[in-house]
């Protein structure tokens, strides 16, 4: 499963949010993900996405965990808001950006 590995997550997403683009509706903003050594940005616009591999020149919302914890979120072994409560995973601008990130990384 690509899902296992950090990159196999990224790689997929963008096909995965074509296939339901409602997911997407009414946003407009670039996230920025840092995920262990890894960076990741991923371009919303028009209900359409693209990821690329690296940092985007101005992201509204940045999304910083390690590689396992963020394996664990996608695994729904460790829930989102606890691990922004216990510092695992830490976000930097837009936090109403941050909170519709659950509704399109499942």
């Amino acid at each position: 499963m690509a899902e296992t590995t950090v990159k196999g997550f990224f790689e997929s997403l963008e096909a995965k949010l074509s296939k339901d683009p409602s997911r997407l509706a009414g946003m407009d903003c670039v996230f920025q993900f840092r995920v262990g050594e890894n960076a990741y940005h991923v371009d919303v616009a028009d209900g359409q996405s693209t990821v690329m591999p690296g940092d985007a020149a101005s992201p509204e919302c940045i999304v910083t965990v390690t590689e396992a914890d963020f394996l664990d979120l996608l695994s729904g072994k460790l829930n989102g808001q606890m691990a922004f409560m216990m510092g695992k995973l830490k976000v930097a601008g837009d936090m109403g950006l941050a909170l519709k990130l659950a509704s399109f990384l499942k």
